[in-house]
C-alpha cells in the first residue's frame, strides 16, 4: 500500500479538524411531540413546515460556511427518559446538550456523517 502523499494528509487533517454542529432534527409526530411536552414551546415555529424550512436553511448556511451539519434526529422517549435521568426539563438547552451528546457518541462510534 502506497503512503498518502503530503497533500493528501493535509486534507485529511483539515477534514478531521472541520467544525461539527448537531442540528435537532424532528419527523412531523416527533416535533409535535417534543413541543407538547417542552416547558418552552413558545420558541417553536407555529408549524411543522415552518421549523422545517428554518432547519433547512440554518443547515445550508452552515454547509455554506465550511461548518459540517449533522442532522440529530429527535426521539421523543429517548429525550424525555435523558431529562429525567439529568434532572433536566425539556427545554431549548436541554434539547441542544441532548443532540449535541447524541453527536459526541456517534462520532465516536464513527457513525456520523454530514447532513446532506
Amino acid at each position: 500500500m502506497r503512503k498518502p502523499t503530503l497533500h493528501q494528509r493535509l486534507r485529511a487533517k483539515n477534514r478531521s479538524q472541520a467544525m461539527i454542529v448537531a442540528l435537532t432534527w424532528y419527523t412531523e409526530d416527533s416535533w409535535a411531540e417534543v413541543k407538547a411536552s417542552a416547558t418552552d414551546p413558545e420558541i417553536f415555529e407555529a408549524s411543522f413546515a415552518q421549523w422545517k424550512a428554518v432547519a433547512v436553511a440554518a443547515r445550508r448556511e452552515f454547509q455554506r460556511s465550511g461548518v459540517r451539519a449533522v442532522e440529530c434526529l429527535i426521539v421523543p422517549a429517548e429525550l424525555l427518559a435523558w431529562c429525567a435521568a439529568e434532572g433536566l426539563e425539556n427545554n431549548s438547552a436541554a434539547r441542544a446538550q441532548f443532540v449535541s451528546e447524541q453527536l459526541s457518541a456517534s462520532m465516536n462510534a464513527g457513525v456520523a456523517s454530514p447532513a446532506e
